[in-house]
């Protein structure tokens, strides 16, 4: 058990969530400065253009020049890996960590893991034109990724995850900086709607206290995960103790927040102690279990396990937070069918206009036949779309 623990931390630590205290709760520069935030950015206006060359600027301070849309992508940690999945752009990666092997196909990628963080030569071979450095990579190997910037190899390093708007914000930096921006602005926005819909299901509900816990570690302020709890119908009782990051917590500390609601990753358990048993949540077995690649990555799918927490809390908002889901989910559908249906009502009209030029009528060969495979291209390209 206490092998299996050591295994857990270490996960979290270099490659899962987010770092811990002591030394890794921010990115730091080769000189050992703080690494400033990622550059704020109005999200849509990414939508406007995806073109290269690209110039920008990460968390580190450093500046990343894409001469052009990069197409081989390694991502040293599963957080980015996840994301380049969920908008779609899997076959660009060309190597992840060795933590990253949960996605499908991620074991025809190069694992390009070595020991206590990526391999410097790994990462080399596999020829990348760009590379996507969470921050708990950075903090915990920054002379190894340094090596690999240092070889010409464009490399974006991320800032510290806070909260589920980083998150999506993070989805859509990535979509930009690969060349898929439409997919990466797509998918920030269901995280922002899912988000806004669990806030709106919730109005007016007492949240009840809640403890994230995972092997003696909790989440305090500033950390995605106090957000993702909050955004599930739970108050941080870590956060409002003082707690900050990501630390260590004592029984003193439990046995002040007194609990309703334990949060714990699967594989991790409750510390059977008698301050946790004195807690609302043990004595009522009020024990919430997420899969860990949902709780502890900074990536679209932690969306679910703030969902998770909201069923098993308030059952009542998250009926309410479905049928929003749907609603949006039917509207959307409603949307690109109506805009489908004037692309092919424009077309028709502009063939059967009595007015029209013998450059651009029936006369023409083929044009209506044409015009109809265009029209199904589209209905096609949109159904790949959603």
């Amino acid at each position: 058990m206490q092998r299996s623990a050591l295994v857990f931390v270490m996960l979290l630590a270099v490659a899962a969530a987010g770092p811990f205290v002591g030394g890794v709760g921010a990115a730091t520069a080769v000189d050992g400065s703080t690494a400033a935030e990622p550059i704020p950015h109005d999200h849509h206006s990414q939508t406007a253009t995806c073109e290269f060359p690209h110039e920008t600027t990460d968390a580190t301070g450093a500046a990343v020049n894409l001469t052009s849309d990069p197409d081989r992508i390694v991502t040293l940690n599963p957080s980015a890996a996840q994301t380049m999945w969920e908008i779609g752009a899997e076959e660009e990666v060309v190597g992840v960590s060795q933590y990253a092997s949960y996605l499908d196909g991620a074991d025809e990628k190069a694992n390009v893991s070595g020991a206590s963080g990526p391999d410097v030569e790994r990462v080399l071979d596999a020829e990348p034109d760009l590379v996507l450095v969470p921050n708990s990579s950075y903090g915990a190997s920054a002379e190894r990724v340094e090596q690999i910037r240092a070889q010409g190899v464009p490399v974006y390093v991320f800032g510290q995850p806070t909260s589920l708007e980083f998150v999506a914000d993070k989805t859509e930096r990535i979509g930009r900086l690969t060349g898929n921006c439409e997919a990466g602005t797509e998918r920030a926005d269901q995280i922002r709607q899912s988000v806004d819909n669990m806030e709106r299901a919730l109005e007016g509900t007492e949240k009840p206290v809640g403890l994230n816990v995972f092997y003696g570690y909790t989440s305090g302020s500033n950390t995605f995960i106090g957000d993702l709890m909050r955004t599930g119908g739970i108050e941080n009782g870590a956060a409002d103790a003082g707690i900050s990051g990501f630390a260590m917590i004592n029984d003193e500390d439990v046995v002040e927040i007194q609990p309703e609601w334990i949060l714990v990753p699967t594989g991790s358990s409750v510390p059977e102690t008698a301050a946790y048993e004195s807690t609302p949540a043990v004595q009522e077995d009020n024990i919430i279990r997420v899969e860990t690649n949902l709780l502890q990555q900074p990536a679209p799918r932690s969306v679910r396990a703030a969902e998770q927490i909201l069923e098993q809390v308030h059952p009542d908002a998250y009926e309410e937070y479905q049928s929003m889901q749907e609603a949006e989910s039917s509207a959307t559908a409603d949307e690109s069918a109506s805009t489908t249906d004037a692309e092919a009502t424009s077309t028709s009209d502009a063939e059967s206009s009595p007015e029209e030029s013998p450059a651009t009528s029936t006369e023409s060969p083929g044009f209506g036949a044409v015009a109809t495979l265009a029209g199904l291209a589209a209905v096609a390209l949109l159904a790949t779309r959603r």
